[in-house]
């Protein structure tokens, strides 16, 4: 496998690009090339696989070409035995935080060139992302270009306000941002947990609390849908004191266990890991759990949240101790905690 990373400028440009014929596509009954998944919510990972049907007029596929849209980021292709795979790298709109660094640019088209794909044959192109801050309904294209021994097709039409995509004679795979997630890493469960701690007191609001120098303020998640077996759990924490403290875990009767995760970007991709010593809180300093950074993980949790209930929960610090908290269910597909009555 080559990876052949080419600057910006030369973007849209090369072998998938290049000045080739392209072939008008006549029958609507055609099928396009498409995404398996079409649907996702916003700051998940997701698995891009884009379906080839069938070449060019019944000539054999060389080359795929996707380009990357703005807020898809993280972008890693899989290598497919017989193909040279090429990313084109760029810089972004704007920047991306990432663990409280700012991501400036990464991965803008990704090719897949010099195989042979039968026009009676099937074949999938994949790479893994991440799906930024989009709001929900909106509807993400990924133009593409399949090029063929005999000329090639764009697959980047894309529908405007109103019209029927399917209309259209080469439409671009399409990803549409939903508020209700059927993708993995859902939130939290509804538990019920009463522990007794000494000196942890809840402040004037219902979503703040306190213990020793350390203020927990705005603990929430997401309702989560049927069947879901991880969620996800948000706050913020200041430290008011003169020294550091850590925090190590929590607990709740509603999850087998609950991990303390970091979301970052490693050489262009955005990965995930447990932290194994927890999450340091210096003097001061005010660290926020959210999506896409810093967060909690309740795994195997037992049942479902629904929007409006209260999950209570336990935050373990090295130095302050055991710390009862009341985490807001917000509605699925939040990227902020509920409003809150005080």
């Amino acid at each position: 496998m080559i990876i052949n990373f080419r600057s910006p400028q030369r973007l849209l440009a090369g072998v998938g690009f290049a000045a080739t014929a392209v072939i008008a596509w006549q029958s609507t009954a055609f099928a396009h090339v498409t995404l398996a998944t079409g649907e996702v919510r916003a700051n998940t990972y997701y698995k891009a696989v884009f379906q080839v049907p069938h070449g060019c007029d019944g000539a054999a596929t060389q080359s795929i070409r996707i380009q990357i849209p703005e807020g898809v980021i993280g972008v890693k292709p899989m290598p497919k035995a017989g193909w040279t795979l090429s990313v084109t790298r760029g810089a972004y709109a704007k920047s991306y935080q990432s663990h409280g660094k700012a991501v400036t640019e990464g991965p803008k088209e990704v090719a897949w060139s010099g195989g042979a794909l039968s026009d009676d044959n099937y074949d999938e192109f994949v790479f893994a992302s991440f799906v930024t801050d989009f709001p929900a309904g909106q509807v993400v294209t990924f133009p593409t270009v399949q090029q063929c021994a005999k000329g090639e097709v764009r697959w980047d039409q894309i529908a405007s306000a109103g019209e029927n995509p399917h209309n259209l004679k080469s439409p671009a795979p399409t990803l549409k941002i939903v508020s209700d997630t059927t993708v993995a890493q859902a939130r939290m469960d509804h538990g019920n947990m009463d522990h007794t701690k000494t000196g942890a007191t809840p402040q004037t609001g219902s979503d703040t609390f306190k213990i020793g120098d350390l203020v927990v303020a705005s603990p929430w998640t997401r309702a989560t849908p049927g069947g879901a077996k991880i969620a996800g759990g948000y706050l913020k924490i200041t430290n008011t004191g003169k020294s550091p403290d850590r925090l190590v875990g929590a607990t709740s009767v509603g999850a087998d266990r609950v991990e303390i995760h970091e979301m970052s970007m490693t050489g262009g991709v955005m990965k995930m890991r447990p932290l194994a010593d927890g999450l340091t809180i210096k003097p001061g300093e005010t660290v926020e759990l959210k999506p896409g950074g810093f967060h909690m993980m309740f795994m195997d949790i037992t049942q479902p949240l629904k929007q409006g209930d209260v999950l209570k929960a336990t935050l373990k610090f090295e130095k302050a101790g055991p710390l009862d908290v009341s985490f807001n269910v917000s509605a699925m597909g939040a990227t902020s905690e509920p409003a809150h009555k005080h």
